[in-house]
C-alpha cells in the first residue's frame, strides 16, 4: 500500500518575517572588463520574484493552500512588486509600510546557470517599527491553522515572543526559521528548523549522531519547545523531541543547481502539512522531497502541489508505508535507519563493492540484490581502498561521485562509503538480516559471513551478469585509445 498523499487544499497558514523583493539579472559574459579582471555580463532577461519571508508564502501558496503574509516593506516600487506578484498567487498581503526605510532587495547577477554576483540592498528595521506591524496585525491569527515566523534577522521579528505568546492563546502551533546565536527569543515555540551552522552557533560543534541528538533533547528542554528539525545539507535531515528515537531521512540525490530558498521550502511544506492534520513524521518527509526538487531550479524557485505529489509517490514503494527515502548516508545514520526499519519489521540485505563505473552488470546484481528483502543497503570502498584493491589509476570516479549515481538507483535504499579492505566492522554495526555477495563461491568465501551467522543472519551467494566488468571497461578504453 503506498500512503496517502494529504490534502493541502484550503489549508489556513499566516507566515510572518522579513520580506525583501530577490532581483535576478540573466545575460551572456563573453569577455573580461578591460577595467578589472571581471566578466562583462549582457544582461537581456530581469526577473523579479518575492524572497525571504514572501518566498516562504509564494511556496506555501505553490502548494495550494490560503497564505497571509505580514511584514514590513518601505513605501517604495520594490514594495508594490512584492504585492503585485504575492497577490497574483493568492497570498493576501497585510504590510507594515515603513517611511523611514526601504524595501529589501537582493540582486543577483547570473551568466550560465552560475551566480556571478550579489548585491544586497537593506537597512534592518527598528524595534519600534516590527511593534507597529505586531499592532496592526495582530487579529490575522484568529484564523491561522499554523502560524510561520521567518526570521533573517532584519528586524521585522524584533520580539518573537509577542507571536507565540499570543499564537498560545489560539492554540494555533508557531513553527520558526531561525536566525542568529541566541534561540531563547523563540522559547515556547512548537517547532525551529536551523540548519547546522546555526544549530552548532548555539550548541556547539556536534561530533557525532548521538551527541547531535543529546544538544538537540537539552535545547528542547531549555526552551520549552516540542520538536527541532535540523537540516544538514549533503546528510539530509534530522527531527528531535523530547524522550523519542530520532527520526532521520539522508538528503535525496539530486544535481543541485541552486540552494537559494531551500529552507523557505522545508518550512513552508512542514507549515502545510501539519496544518492538513498529518503529524511530523509526515511532514518532515513530504518537507524533504521538496528540498530535493528546489534545489534543482535555478533562482528562488517554488514547489508545486502536483510536482510534490508526483516526487512522493515516486519514493513510495510497495513496501514502504513509512518515511525513509533512499540516499547518501552516514554510518551513525545508516544505523538509525536500519533499526527503524526493523522495527517496522522489514528485513534488510546488505552488499558491498567498489562500483567505480557503473555498468549493465551492477544494475542487474542490485535488483536482485533488493529482491531478497525489503530494504538494500550498499557499502562501497573508499578510495583509498579502491587504488589498493585494484591499482594505481582507480578508482576512475572519486567516492562522491560513486555514492551520488548509486543513491540514484530505485534497488538501493541507502548507500554509504567505508575505510579498510572489507566492511566488516560496518556489518558488526548495522547487523544486516541479509548478507548478499556476488560470485561463484561458497558463503565461506564471503567476507563478513561469521559475522552475520553469528548474530543469527543469513548469507547468500548471487551470479554475476557474464562479460560485464569495471576492468573490462577500462581495458577497452585504453585500447580504443590506442
Amino acid at each position: 500500500m503506498k500512503s496517502a498523499f494529504p490534502i493541502l487544499q484550503g489549508q489556513q497558514i499566516l507566515v510572518i518575517g522579513d520580506v525583501m523583493l530577490d532581483s535576478f539579472y540573466y545575460g551572456k559574459a563573453n569577455r573580461i572588463s578591460p577595467e578589472a579582471p571581471v566578466p562583462v555580463v549582457n544582461i537581456d532577461r530581469v526577473e523579479e520574484l518575492p524572497g525571504g519571508a514572501a518566498n516562504v508564502a509564494m511556496n506555501i501558496a505553490s502548494l495550494g493552500a490560503n497564505c497571509k503574509i505580514t511584514g514590513i516593506t518601505g513605501q517604495d516600487i520594490a514594495a508594490n512588486t512584492l504585492e503585485q506578484r504575492l497577490n497574483s498567487v493568492g497570498v493576501e498581503c497585510a504590510f507594515y509600510k515603513s517611511s523611514e526605510r526601504d524595501t529589501i532587495i537582493k540582486r543577483r547577477v547570473i551568466s550560465n546557470q552560475q551566480q556571478l554576483l550579489r548585491m544586497d540592498f537593506e537597512q534592518a528595521f527598528q524595534r519600534d517599527e516590527g511593534m507597529a506591524l505586531a499592532t496592526q496585525s495582530k487579529d490575522l491569527m484568529t484564523t491561522a491553522h499554523v502560524i510561520v515566523l521567518s526570521d533573517y534577522n532584519k528586524g521585522t521579528l524584533a520580539d518573537p515572543q509577542y507571536w507565540i505568546n499570543a499564537a498560545k492563546q489560539h492554540d494555533t502551533p508557531v513553527l520558526v526559521d531561525p536566525k542568529g546565536n541566541d534561540f531563547e527569543k523563540y522559547r515556547g515555540a512548537y517547532l525551529i528548523t536551523p540548519n547546522l551552522t546555526e544549530f552548532e552557533a548555539v550548541v556547539g560543534k556536534v561530533t557525532s549522531e548521538q551527541d547531535l541528538m543529546t544538544k538537540a533533547q537539552d535545547l528542547i528542554k531549555q526552551l520549552d519547545i516540542t520538536a527541532i528539525l535540523v537540516t544538514r545539507s549533503e546528510h539530509g535531515m534530522s527531527l528531535i523531541r523530547q524522550n523519542e528515537a530520532p527520526f532521520h531521512l539522508p538528503a535525496i540525490a539530486k544535481e543541485v543547481s541552486d540552494v537559494t530558498g531551500a529552507g523557505d521550502t522545508v518550512i513552508s511544506t512542514l507549515a502545510t502539512v501539519l496544518a492538513a492534520g498529518e503529524n511530523l513524521e509526515t511532514a518532515v518527509m513530504l518537507a524533504n522531497v521538496a528540498a530535493s526538487i528546489v534545489v534543482s531550479k535555478l533562482g528562488t524557485a517554488t514547489v508545486s502541489e502536483p510536482e510534490l505529489k508526483a516526487e512522493y509517490l515516486r519514493h513510495q514503494g510497495d513496501n514502504n508505508t513509512d518515511h525513509s527515502i533512499a540516499g547518501v548516508v552516514t554510518v551513525d545514520q545508516l544505523k538509525l535507519a536500519v533499526q527503524q526499519a526493523k522495527q517496522r519489521g522489514e528485513k534488510v540485505v546488505f552488499t558491498n563493492g567498489c562500483f567505480d563505473i557503473l555498468h549493465a552488470g551492477h544494475v542487474s546484481y542490485l535488483a536482485q540484490a533488493r529482491a531478497q528483502g525489503d530494504r538494500l543497503v550498499l557499502a562501497i570502498n573508499s578510495d583509498d581502498s579502491v587504488t589498493k584493491l585494484k591499482g594505481a589509476g582507480r578508482p576512475i570516479n572519486s567516492v562522491d561521485r560513486r555514492l551520488a549515481v548509486l543513491a540514484g538507483l530505485s534497488s538501493v535504499d541507502w548507500v554509504t562509503s567505508f575505510e579498510g579492505d572489507t566492511p566488516e566492522a560496518l556489518l558488526e554495526i548495522i547487523q544486516p538480516d541479509i548478507l548478499v555477495k556476488g560470485g561463484d563461491y561458497d558463503k565461506e568465501g564471503v567476507v563478513g559471513w561469521e559475522i552475520v551467522e553469528g548474530y543469527g543472519g543469513e548469507v547468500r551467494v548471487m551470479g554475476l551478469v557474464e562479460n560485464c566488468s569495471t576492468t573490462a571497461i577500462v581495458t577497452k578504453i585504453e585500447q580504443n585509445k590506442e
